[in-house]
């Protein structure tokens, strides 16, 4: 028996095939083999074509298929794992109306920064636990305001993933983890928030109904089965946003377990027990996908949009063409820590929550021509992303997060050796790295809900830790030195 997973990204869409019994990946794959265009027609803008995503999902599928040679009957359930809080609207054919507003753009800032102060900042975090901020709420209410002919045709709002959901079962549904990310759920009356819908004039029928994380959320019709190659029939069983599936695909359930990603964007994500929330809102909680009404797990999210992209633009703008990111490794490892006094502030991806929404953009500071190099310039991009992280886990402690070990995927800027030793001198955590990505947990997820392994302990027993980063004492004060002048420039 095998299971399917795909991982619905703002640069790529992959698959992961996994076997049941050993829980080895069989095959894996992603498409485009290079990022996937974001259009912005103005500054702080993005957005993506949700056909786009269907139809580098239909190439990675095709490939596992391929490679693995599995016959599509041995595929007993599917897990989906989208990026965060983009907006896709269709109409009551199933029709995409208008690109999606993702994850990134910044335009609807204003419009959660109104319903924030007009519903009551106490109410709102004691509510909601979050501003409605740059959230699919507010991106919701920009298209309401300022595209109204647009508006009045929607029958249903979604998630990527939702939408990714749809064109496998054609049913359309949204869990609480999904609602939550888009600031629509009240966990104190554990229902869909009436202040949010009142105050921007939603009606709740706007909203698809509601399915479990994990469990049946519909099967592959067969018009998505004949573009697959699937069964029809198979079932979809899991269903969460990115972060939240990472936690997942490194078997972080459980309260004070933490995860961290850092692909286009850098993410620490760890799980309480108890409702809390920011009083600022610089770090988000939503409901984690084992969050039940009488059973609190909350996923306390700091995302810092200017990660590995600031990594991507230094490759694609400052070094020559044919060099590679690990080319660019061992050339920033030429530079001390510190990097001789370059700090590198890298929010350059729209506005950033951790800054309580403010939009900064990218900067390089402390450059001298006389004795800076591209080893400097390269090294303090990495630390500049880390020292991000850093901000912001200060902020997760203060609420009262304990960050001892970080569990990540052995995958994109944690490939860097700069990068997570960095990770681990600053914070004074331990860093674990795995081999497992978003599809291979998503898939292992959909085995759990389709009632195929009887428990997450059962579901992830095959995960192979495969690095262990300790923090090097010795080295501390020279990181802290390069953190504390980072920090006078944000």
């Amino acid at each position: 028996m095998y299971l399917i997973g795909y991982d619905i990204g703002s640069s790529s869409v992959k698959a992961a095939l996994v076997e049941v019994e050993t829980g080895k990946i069989t095959a894996t794959d992603y498409f485009p083999k290079v990022e996937m265009p974001m259009h912005a027609e103005k500054p702080g803008w993005a957005e993506q074509d949700p056909e786009m995503w269907w139809s580098n999902l239909k190439l990675a599928n095709a490939s596992v298929l391929e490679k693995s040679g599995v016959d599509p009957q041995d595929i007993k359930a599917i897990g989906i794992s989208w990026q965060m809080h983009g907006l896709v609207m269709v109409d009551k054919n199933k029709k995409v109306i208008r690109p999606s507003i993702i994850w990134c753009d910044s335009r609807a800032i204003p419009y959660g920064e109104d319903a924030f102060n007009s519903i009551g900042e106490k109410k709102v975090l004691s509510h909601l636990l979050n501003s409605p901020g740059n959230f699919t709420a507010a991106k919701l209410a920009w298209v309401k305001k300022n595209e109204p002919e647009l508006y009045e045709r929607i029958d249903k709002i979604m998630l990527p993933g939702d939408y990714i959901a749809m064109r496998l079962t054609d049913e359309i549904s949204v869990t609480v983890e999904g609602l939550s990310e888009g600031i629509f759920w009240d966990f104190k009356e554990n229902r869909v928030s009436d202040d949010v819908l009142k105050y921007y004039g939603f009606e709740k029928n706007i909203l698809p109904e509601i399915t479990p994380v994990f469990g049946i959320q519909g099967r592959v019709s067969e018009l998505a089965a004949k573009e697959l190659g699937l069964n029809p029939g198979t079932p979809v069983s899991y269903r969460a946003g990115d972060q939240p599936n990472n936690a997942v695909s490194l078997n972080v359930f459980n309260p004070g377990e933490i995860a961290s990603t850092a692909g286009t964007s850098g993410v620490v994500y760890g799980v309480l027990d108890e409702v809390k929330y920011d009083p600022l809102s610089r770090v988000n909680i939503f409901a984690h996908v084992n969050h039940k009404h009488d059973q609190t797990r909350l996923g306390v999210l700091l995302c810092i949009n200017g990660t590995g992209i600031l990594n991507s633009w230094m490759k694609k703008n400052i070094v020559p063409s044919e060099m590679s990111y690990n080319d660019m490794n061992q050339i920033a490892s030429l530079s001390p820590v510190g990097a001789k006094g370059i700090s590198v502030i890298p929010f350059g991806n729209g506005a950033e929550r951790v800054l309580e929404n403010r939009n900064v953009d990218c900067s390089l500071n402390g450059i001298n021509f006389n004795i800076h190099s591209l080893s400097d310039l390269l090294r303090a991009a990495q630390e500049g992303i880390v020292f991000s992280f850093q901000y912001g886990m200060e902020i997760m402690k203060e609420i009262g997060m304990n960050i001892n070990i970080i569990k990540a995927g052995n995958t994109n800027m944690f490939l860097s050796p700069i990068f997570r030793e960095t990770l681990a001198n600053i914070s004074g955590a331990v860093i674990e790295l795995y081999d497992t990505d978003g599809a291979a947990g998503a898939a292992k997820a959909a085995g759990i809900g389709a009632g195929i392994y009887a428990s997450s302990e059962e579901a992830f027993s095959s995960l192979k830790k495969i690095m262990t980063i300790e923090p090097d004492l010795n080295n501390s004060e020279q990181y802290l030195n390069a953190y504390q002048k980072w920090k006078s420039f944000v």
